[in-house]
């Protein structure tokens, strides 16, 4: 079997994983009511862990590769795999939190960049891009087009209001595995491009820089930031491929 046709899920499968998708956007809303200038990342780890066990189901990153944490929080400058602890918010940060459930077989995967408190216009405008390039996308993933279709919709939206790409990151297929095949960039590759088939459960997730779209790793060997320390935003639905465009699991 290929990747791609391996990344084609049946209906039964789609409707488990719309199930773990379903908790992982009930535990963003949560959070996103949590977060305020003094809550600390770990306690909103714990809110986390506490309401998708709650739930019947298993945080997907607890334990994954070693990470430590049941969500990533990833705080300015920070663009994923933050890791919680006793780091309090601030007025005026962004936070980007990515929530992975597993559950009865399956994964589901989403992740929002949220202020804390008031953020300024150029902060504001970054999450608005961020998400609008998310939204952009996933209107393109439809059955019969191409990886390349998606991302070519994220990147004119990033680069055309002024923001960059984050290139050594990408989308990824989902299903009984949190990372499958086949993989989804956010700006367009050279070379042929997967066809998108109807039925094909994706993770897509623009990451999105201020500044330039390099990155580096901080020593706890998690952490990504920019390397020029521009702020970063991250959006993430976990998608089942329509007729008509993406059909986003991560909702509820």
């Amino acid at each position: 079997m290929t990747g791609e046709s391996r990344a084609v899920k049946s209906k039964d499968e789609i409707d488990l994983i719309r199930r773990s998708s379903r908790i992982v956007a009930e535990t963003l809303r949560l959070l996103e009511s949590a977060i305020r200038p003094g809550i600390t990342t770990k306690e909103l780890d714990e809110i986390a862990e506490t309401h998708i066990r709650s739930r019947g189901g298993m945080p997907s990153f607890k334990g994954y590769r070693g990470f430590p944490a049941s969500i990533c929080a990833s705080i300015n400058s920070e663009v994923v795999h933050g890791i919680p602890g006793q780091r309090a918010l601030m007025e005026g940060d962004i936070i980007s939190i990515d929530v992975g459930v597993f559950k009865e077989g399956y994964h589901g995967d989403g992740a929002a960049t949220f202020p804390v408190g008031k953020i300024g216009t150029d902060a504001a405008r970054l999450l608005d891009t961020t998400k609008a390039s998310l939204v952009a996308g996933i209107a393109e993933a439809r059955d019969g087009a191409t990886i390349s279709d998606v991302s070519r919709a994220i990147q004119n939206v990033v680069e055309g209001a002024g923001f960059s790409v984050v290139r050594d990151l990408v989308g990824h297929g989902i299903g009984r595995e949190m990372h499958e095949e086949p993989q989804v960039p956010n700006f367009v590759t050279h070379g042929a491009s997967p066809p998108l088939l109807r039925g094909m459960t994706l993770a897509v997730e623009p990451m999105v820089s201020a500044g330039g779209y390099e990155i580096t790793v901080k020593a706890d060997a998690w952490t990504v930031v920019t390397k020029d320390g521009s702020l970063s935003a991250h959006f993430e639905h976990t998608i089942a491929v329509a007729e008509d465009g993406g059909e986003m699991l991560t909702v509820c």
